[in-house]
């Protein structure tokens, strides 16, 4: 590999983004504008809903189950392991969930300053014996703009990978770039590596730029570290970025490419936990999501921002991560062609 070669094509790269006006300030005003909506759609006081979450829900004993059938109240279950009970009260002090109820001793969380936890409270109080052995916690409430906010940071980072680097080289291929690129000494791989370095980096700067701009007007929950943060958004744009070389690998069409891409990105933002979270959704539909590389950012952006989870709270997503990206890198360096 030459260096030279890379730095040239790297650097064309990069002018070619910038010089591109309407691209760039799509790139950066999307994201402000949506925050900018949520923040004042979302200013106000929400509708309270019942959210409780269940420890040993097999394992319910007689008196827990009569409360797990009252109707009205989402109920969904979490895995009986350290972490998963931390992370569940955590939301609970954060008025995230109303409710943690081990359903086989008979405890219950709840936080003392919730309306709806102390709804729910009375709720459970007299639809059972009044044997329930009660822990409280306290904590501020997390606006819908706080969790909202790392899922929309990582989905402006999708489309910029998918349709930065996807759309872009079926640009090249059709307008017989690449073929004058295969006539110099450049080889495939320096091609696509100065892709997606560029790419990368023009990633990275944007969202820095858009999560910093923002925070200064909406004030976002941040209890992580930044560099967490930072290492999530650069994994999580190399592999979105080698999933838009394996979509543009072979393909010869713009409007071709621009369906693949859109059948990729937009099943990827509604089933990835962006608008919604996926607790207490059908099995089927959280095994799918964990295909997608944008639930692996989306969920690890989410726990350090608003958890404050350090590396190995989230390496399962990293792991994931990296597994994605070599693999999509792979494939689309063994199945690309120039012409």
């Amino acid at each position: 590999m030459s260096f030279k070669r890379f730095l040239a094509l790297f650097s064309t790269r990069n002018k070619e983004f910038f010089r591109d006006r309407s691209s760039l300030s799509w790139n950066i005003l999307m994201p402000v504008l949506i925050v900018a909506g949520f923040s004042f759609a979302f200013s106000g006081d929400i509708g309270k809903q019942f959210k409780v979450a269940v420890l040993n829900e097999s394992m319910a004993n007689a008196q827990s189950q009569k409360f797990l059938k009252l109707k009205h109240i989402d109920f969904y279950s979490v895995k009986s392991t350290g972490y998963e009970i931390k992370n569940t009260v955590a939301k609970v002090q954060r008025h995230q969930v109303d409710m943690l109820l081990d359903a086989k001793s008979q405890k219950y969380w709840i936080n003392t300053e919730s309306p709806s936890g102390y709804l729910v409270e009375k709720i459970l109080l007299s639809s059972a014996d009044n044997n329930f052995d009660k822990q409280t916690v306290t904590g501020k409430q997390i606006r819908y703009i706080d969790w909202v906010i790392p899922g929309i940071l990582s989905m402006n980072m999708m489309f910029s990978a998918l349709f930065g680097v996807g759309f872009v080289i079926v640009r090249y291929r059709k307008n017989g770039m690449l073929k004058r690129l295969k006539a110099t000494p450049i080889t495939a791989f320096e091609y696509l590596s100065a892709q997606i370095a560029s790419r990368i980096i023009l990633i990275m700067v944007v969202t820095a730029f858009v999560f910093y701009g923002t925070h200064l007007f909406v004030d976002f929950v941040m209890n992580g570290s930044h560099f967490n943060l930072f290492l999530v958004f650069a994994l999580g744009a190399l592999s979105m970025i080698s999933l838009g070389l394996v979509i543009a690998a072979r393909i010869t069409s713009e409007e071709t490419a621009g369906g693949m891409l859109n059948l990729f990105s937009w099943p990827m933002m509604f089933f990835s936990g962006v608008w919604f979270s996926l607790e207490g959704a059908a099995p089927v539909m959280q095994s799918i999501a964990e295909i997608f590389p944008l639930t692996h950012v989306t969920t690890a952006a989410r726990a350090i921002m608003i958890d404050g989870a350090g590396l190995i709270d989230i390496s399962y997503h990293l792991i994931i991560l990296s597994l994605q990206s070599a693999a999509f890198l792979l494939f689309g360096a063994w199945f690309f062609k120039w012409d």
